[in-house]
């Protein structure tokens, strides 16, 4: 879908084709050109109408590609990522959304999915100094609200990871081991998704591009700040999910150990009374105990029961049951 939005003199308005006098430098408007999933059609608007280079406009049409920044002779490229966690699935699905910037112009193309540019578009309805700010006010806008929406999605990651430690701890199980390592793919993904674009986002702040204003680069630094806390704790999040894997290996030795345990004294214990089951039961003649034949099998049970009475005694008191 193409949306054309232009703004001049305070007034914002949605077109339905582009003037090429727009497209200048000396423009006294603002223009913003979004394309959402676009079709083939729709797409030669990036060659016909803006000139952008070949390899720029196929890096956009194409469906992911690492976030960057490039710079052209009277534009900048920029390929950001929103994200979206599915938590069926436990990934952090990623959203591209590639910028051109220009000197009185803003075009962005993304696949549809993005939350953040519908947002900020229809605040430009409403507001027109959105637009009146500057392409790369715009695109700092976008940018914002982009990086506004991986806060709830690192609290739910972190929210998890507090209900799993509490697990681990009073409820030991071995399914805690796949939601360990799901939650261990959960925050590789985020890695390698905030990392690279707080490098591009440092560009930005750090006004190596001269289109960068003093002010900008104030607003573009607080974005990268979010995306450096958003980098550690995603590194804090990595040692904690080590800690609950170790935790979680040692509990379950722990509980095999007890099991063991258990069955080591209850084969001790019918060890004796398997030897005097097997002495009495043999084929031979033994010693009788006191008493007639009758009496015999009531000393065996009393053995048998006296035996296992006094080495349960003896494991208690060393604090082996």
């Amino acid at each position: 879908m193409l949306t054309i939005l232009y703004s001049e003199g305070g007034r914002t308005e949605q077109r339905l084709s582009v003037d090429l006098k727009w497209l200048a430098p000396d423009s006294p408007g603002v223009l913003w050109v979004d394309l959402a999933s676009p079709t083939p059609e729709e797409a030669t608007i990036l060659r016909t109408v803006f000139g952008f280079h070949e390899l720029a406009i196929e890096d956009a049409l194409s469906t992911t590609h690492h976030p960057k920044i490039e710079t052209y002779d009277d534009h900048v490229y920029l390929i950001l990522h929103g994200i979206d966690f599915h938590d069926a699935h436990h990934r952090f699905a990623t959203h591209d959304t590639d910028f051109f910037v220009g000197p009185r112009y803003l075009v962005t193309v993304h696949d549809g999915k993005t939350r953040s540019i519908p947002h900020v578009r229809s605040l430009c309805s409403k507001a027109s100094y959105f637009l009146d700010e500057g392409p790369l006010a715009l695109t700092h806008r976008i940018i914002e609200t982009m990086v506004g929406h991986y806060r709830p999605e690192v609290e739910k990651l972190s929210d998890k990871l507090d209900k799993l430690e509490r697990d681990i701890v009073e409820e030991p199980s071995p399914d805690h081991m796949k939601l360990i390592l799901a939650l261990k793919r959960d925050v590789a993904s985020l890695r390698r998704i905030v990392h690279p674009q707080r490098d591009v986002v440092s560009r930005l702040a750090r006004r190596e591009l001269p289109m960068v204003t003093e002010s900008l680069a104030y607003r573009f630094r607080d974005v990268y700040d979010s995306l450096v806390r958003m980098t550690d704790e995603a590194a804090f999040f990595q040692d904690r999910i080590s800690g609950l894997l170790d935790a979680h290996l040692s509990s379950m030795s722990n509980r095999l150990s007890q099991v063991m345990k258990v069955l080591t004294l209850i084969s001790t214990l019918f060890m004796p009374m398997t030897m005097l089951t097997g002495l009495y039961g043999m084929n031979v003649k033994l010693p009788s105990l006191p008493g007639g034949d009758h009496v015999q099998f009531w000393w065996v049970i009393g053995s048998l029961v006296t035996t296992g009475f006094g080495m349960m005694t003896f494991f208690w008191t060393r604090k082996w049951w």
